[in-house]
């Protein structure tokens, strides 16, 4: 994806340790804003036909309003600035969760609404670091009918790594990703990266966690 100078400034904004928790949600729903904008290529547009206050005239919908399904939890995020762009989205959610010490996703909530192979789906995950996540939530979409050439995979920051495994294992899915970084450590964060995405977005201790 081709990035732009205000997309720049706003990773900017996420990646400073010194942004405070209101800067940085304000500038994660921006960059949500700019990415849902961007995904208005992906769907097909039918031509409607309405009255204004002083003539009739035509213009555009879409065909097929999309399903959005975050990957819990730092995918809600994503939620507000998808659902002001398509509020006749139906809404499913995916909850996996990565092994800190092998670094595999594994799947603990899901719950999908209804859809057939016409309909796009949007699957939001602000940071692709290994790319385990987002596969197995392609999978969990699939083996509820979806086809991988339906599903586009919608992301703030990724590594290289995870972009090619993921493209390995989801090779028809599509991906908009805002930036990609520079690589991962050896606890698998991205770097340079924004840090822990939802700890900082949500106001979270990740040493606090059960």
């Amino acid at each position: 994806m081709h990035q732009r100078h205000h997309e720049k400034i706003l990773i900017t904004t996420l990646r400073n340790r010194d942004t405070s928790t209101e800067q940085y949600r304000q500038a994660a729903d921006m960059l949500g804003t700019v990415l849902a904008i961007e995904s208005d290529n992906l769907f097909a547009k039918a031509t409607v036909f309405i009255d204004t206050p002083l003539a009739r005239t035509h213009g555009v919908c879409f065909k097929h309003p999309p399903v959005l399904v975050p990957i819990l939890r730092s995918g809600l995020v994503l939620l507000p600035p998808f659902i002001r762009f398509y509020p006749k989205a139906s809404i499913g959610f995916i909850g996996t969760r990565r092994d800190e010490k092998t670094a595999i996703a594994e799947l603990y909530y899901k719950k999908l609404p209804s859809f057939d192979q016409n309909t796009p789906i949007l699957l939001l995950d602000p940071m692709i670091a290994t790319g385990g996540s987002a596969a197995l939530a392609v999978q969990v979409l699939k083996e509820a009918g979806a086809l991988e050439k339906q599903i586009t995979l919608i992301s703030f920051i990724a590594s290289p790594d995870g972009i090619a495994r993921f493209q390995k294992e989801c090779s028809e899915v599509g991906l908009i990703v805002a930036q990609v970084d520079e690589g991962l450590d050896e606890q698998k964060r991205i770097i340079p990266g924004l840090g822990d995405f939802g700890d900082r977005y949500f106001d979270t201790d990740s040493k606090m966690q059960l």
